[in-house]
């Protein structure tokens, strides 16, 4: 293909798919609040996720537009953070719909970001597109409001499928890289009642599906996760396995919500018990190359 679009595509995520797809697309754009810059056949292009200024003409004739906009939810919901997480979210969505509109060749495949979070804490259930329970609190709301200022605007000429992924285990970032560390030092015990499931993804096999994703032109919504939820017990035992750590001291919640106080973040983030699985990705024929922790933590 020759044209894709990666909106904020200068974070972790991103740079995981410029990696992927360098050598598949002629050219890559990358939409960033940074300065404009080309390097080779990747260019960097000024926009502030709010308002055209010129970048909106890039859209024209692109094959794929992934939006990886959004505040970081790795921080304390104050009331300030709160309206910044979903103004970040929906101010972006709702501008390249705008954008999309006006193009006379417009993208023919849009991927925009959502979050695995968009179902209730699920100690009992797995949670697939289907048949996954959407819950009500401030994190689930942005989810269903994000996915409706996305859906809800037509553009009938561009495909559009919302990416509903859990933590993605990365070498350079994510999740990965604190709990390694927390681990070595001594604090890789569980989390809490350590009970909660975590729904994760290596970030090759993120790339693979977005991938996927585009070659079979699914459309919709898809949950961007692991096919094994594991419990936060086994999965830091899994973590101390693999960094050769022996033992592992547990942190209680009340000890977690300090430490998030301390850090600048908030305890829902290790709580939360997110249950998902990716029914669709697997029922259309998708292999993950990670399907197992030990070897996602092994190869990392």
């Amino acid at each position: 293909m020759k044209k894709l679009i990666i909106a904020a595509g200068t974070g972790f995520l991103g740079q995981v798919l410029v990696n992927h797809f360098k050598d598949k697309f002629e050219e890559i754009i990358i939409l960033t609040r940074g300065s404009s810059k080309i390097k080779g056949n990747i260019r960097h292009i000024k926009w502030n996720a709010k308002t055209f200024s010129g970048w909106e003409k890039e859209l024209e004739n692109a094959d794929v537009l992934i939006n990886l906009a959004g505040k970081s939810v790795d921080c304390r919901y104050t009331e300030e953070n709160k309206k910044e997480i979903l103004d970040s979210r929906l101010e972006s969505t709702n501008i390249l719909n705008l954008a999309i509109q006006q193009c006379e060749n417009p993208p023919k495949h849009w991927l925009n970001s959502s979050t695995a979070t968009i179902y209730r804490h699920s100690l009992d259930k797995e949670m697939g597109e289907e048949n996954g329970e959407i819950g009500n609190d401030f994190s689930m709301n942005v989810a269903k409001s994000w996915e409706k200022t996305f859906f809800e605007m037509q553009t009938p000429h561009t495909k559009k499928t919302a990416l509903r992924t859990s933590i993605v285990l990365g070498k350079n970032g994510g999740a990965y890289l604190p709990l390694k560390n927390l681990t070595k030092v001594g604090f890789g015990g569980r989390q809490g009642k350590g009970n909660q499931f975590i729904s994760w993804i290596h970030e090759k096999d993120f790339a693979r599906a977005v991938a996927f994703i585009i070659e079979k032109e699914l459309t919709g919504v898809l949950n961007i996760v692991s096919p094994q939820p594991i419990r936060n017990t086994l999965f830091m035992k899994a973590l101390r396995k693999s960094l050769g750590v022996p033992t592992g001291i547990p942190i209680s919640e009340k000890l977690l919500k300090f430490g998030a106080r301390m850090i600048g973040t908030e305890t829902e983030l290790v709580l939360k018990s997110r249950n998902v699985i990716p029914k669709r990705l697997t029922e259309n024929g998708f292999i993950f190359e990670f399907g197992v922790l030990r070897d996602a933590l092994d190869s990392l």
